[in-house]
């Protein structure tokens, strides 16, 4: 299996041939909607939000800081990773030069919605900086069953990806399904045997193309650059039966009143959404 690349064609296309199925793409060009294409640079964000801060395992930096890290980042010595902002939070002058958020494809994304921008989901627009070494620490799925759209803005970035039903030979965590115990980067064969049957799709996203990452895919990113990328979450009818479970299971461990209140929410969240459709 390869990734397809594609370019122009119709929202329906991108349903049939890559919603539907489930179905990793590359849109080629789709960002070139934003503002923000072709303006993202390290230069850009220093000179117009060099002292916004970021708080990253217990140290503060500033943005200007931020891209000093990255610009040094080697793959001996990698900055961390990732390094991200909640855009809506953090730098909420981004906003208007990443509309329309949907691309044009994202459609229909009950998350735009006022019901669900407050954010309990794990869902966040995000601004992710890395240089080159840093990569996502676990290969992992995305909580609550989201779609994931990643678009790269500068710099070049290596994913990958596993074909569905795999699960068994990626060995999710028993405290945590979400997450491999495999190191992807160095596979321990000896005591992940099963891993040598998996079949890991190595691809790089570039300037200006746009990831979609179906729910329930399998996967982990590497930075072969200094890159700036923005990403969103999205839900709909296809994968709103599977998200309320996970809010249930999630906020289960905070208490059954919890569960109980963000499970409603949630719930007529999802019906209203189905309603507009």
């Amino acid at each position: 299996m390869e990734i397809q690349r594609v370019d122009n064609i119709t929202h329906q296309e991108f349903l049939k041939n890559f919603y539907e199925p489930g179905i990793p793409v590359v849109f080629k060009n789709a960002s070139s909607v934003w503002k923000a294409k072709g303006l993202f640079s390290p230069e850009w964000f220093k000179r117009n939000y060099g002292e916004r801060v970021l708080n990253k395992e217990g140290k503060t930096y500033t943005m200007s800081e931020v891209f000093d890290l990255v610009e040094n980042s080697t793959v001996e010595n990698p900055a961390p990773y990732p390094l991200k902002y909640n855009i809506t939070k953090d730098i909420p002058e981004l906003l208007p030069l990443i509309q329309p958020l949907n691309l044009h494809y994202a459609l229909p994304n009950w998350l735009e919605s006022q019901w669900f921008k407050k954010g309990y989901w794990g869902s966040a627009t995000e601004l992710f900086i890395g240089g080159p070494g840093g990569k996502f620490p676990y290969l992992h799925l995305d909580y609550y069953h989201l779609n994931a759209w990643i678009t790269q803005l500068y710099g070049e970035k290596q994913f990958t990806v596993f074909p569905r039903g795999q699960e068994d030979l990626l060995y999710p965590r028993a405290d945590d399904p979400w997450r491999s115990e495999v190191n992807i980067f160095e596979p321990d064969y000896e005591k992940f045997p099963k891993y040598r049957d998996a079949t890991p799709i190595n691809f790089t996203v570039g300037p200006g193309e746009t990831l979609f990452i179906p729910f329930g895919t399998w996967h982990s990113a590497y930075s072969l650059t200094t890159t700036i990328s923005v990403a969103f979450d999205q839900l709909n009818e296809k994968n709103y039966k599977p998200f309320l479970k996970d809010v249930w299971d999630f906020k289960r461990r905070e208490g059954l009143v919890k569960a109980l209140t963000m499970h409603s929410y949630a719930w007529l969240g999802c019906k209203i959404g189905n309603s507009l459709k």
